[in-house]
């Protein structure tokens, strides 16, 4: 199987033209704001909501929803035109640039150029306990159709689960000669996702264990740019496949993909 290489956005509007939000027809700037204000439902209530949403910049708004959601309080659901466009040209997001690796070609790249097992460990750290990432990334089931790094023969993979401290994590992956570390964080209050995980850069830095590991950082609030900034090697948000993360791991540990005909031959 050959790489495939990542494919190019294509604005249907074309190149340069502002982005609107798109509701009734293309470009006519249709927004819901969704908000709850500590009035009950009435008259009064409704005008409420919608100079609420004017002062969010919202034009000619309409109430579309609004319901009690608890005594004295009630939830609204407002649609207007929003001036706001967004500038394509200048949006610049740090994002993991792999080339999508099919499986028989992970395989073997690890076989051919490393010759053993990458090992990997993972876990949620610190007080979270919510495990459904870094399951879906590790165990063998996977997600969406794509089956995690258990179903692979050339990972050695270690899930510790849930609660796990950075001190304990770092001991774990020291006694496995771990390749990579994956770290899932869901909780996010008060930004306790970026504190233990710039925790355990900070710890595995003062080790010495930094330099010989590669740091994956996941979850619903974290993106690639969010990882760097804290330490770590990569970020990978929301709709993250076992894939994609094998791929990078293959990459990193084993080099690009091969630019010898004779070898890519050999995996296609």
């Amino acid at each position: 199987m050959r790489s495939r290489a990542p494919e190019a956005t294509v604005h249907p509007t074309g190149p340069g033209k502002p982005l609107r939000a798109y509701g009734d027809r293309e470009g006519d700037g249709m927004v819901q704001l969704s908000f709850t204000l500590q009035l009950p439902q009435g008259v009064r209530a409704r005008e409420a909501a919608k100079r609420f949403a004017e002062m969010h910049g919202l034009s000619d708004p309409i109430v579309a929803t609004m319901e009690t959601c608890a005594e004295g309080f009630s939830f609204f659901v407002v649609y207007g035109h929003s001036r706001h466009a967004v500038e394509e040209a200048s949006i610049d997001v740090p994002e993991v640039r792999t080339i999508a690796l099919g499986r028989d070609e992970i395989e073997h790249r690890i076989k051919a150029r490393l010759g053993r097992k990458i090992v990997v460990v993972g876990a949620c750290t610190g007080s979270d306990a919510h495990t459904v990432g870094i399951d879906a990334i590790l165990n063998y089931k996977g997600y969406a159709g794509d089956k995690g790094l258990e179903s692979y023969k050339g990972f050695e993979v270690h899930n510790f689960g849930a609660q796990v401290e950075n001190e304990q994590l770092a001991a774990r992956a020291l006694a496995l000669h771990a390749d990579a570390i994956l770290v899932s964080q869901v909780i996010t209050q008060r930004n306790c996702h970026k504190e233990n995980a710039r925790d355990l850069v900070e710890l595995l830095e003062r080790r010495g264990q930094r330099r010989d590991l590669l740091l994956l950082f996941g979850g619903p609030r974290v993106d690639h740019g969010l990882a760097l900034e804290l330490g770590f090697d990569a970020g990978f948000g929301p709709g993250t496949k076992p894939s994609d993360v094998a791929s990078f791991l293959v990459e990193r540990m084993c080099g690009r993909p091969p630019s010898d005909p004779a070898e890519a031959g050999r995996l296609g």
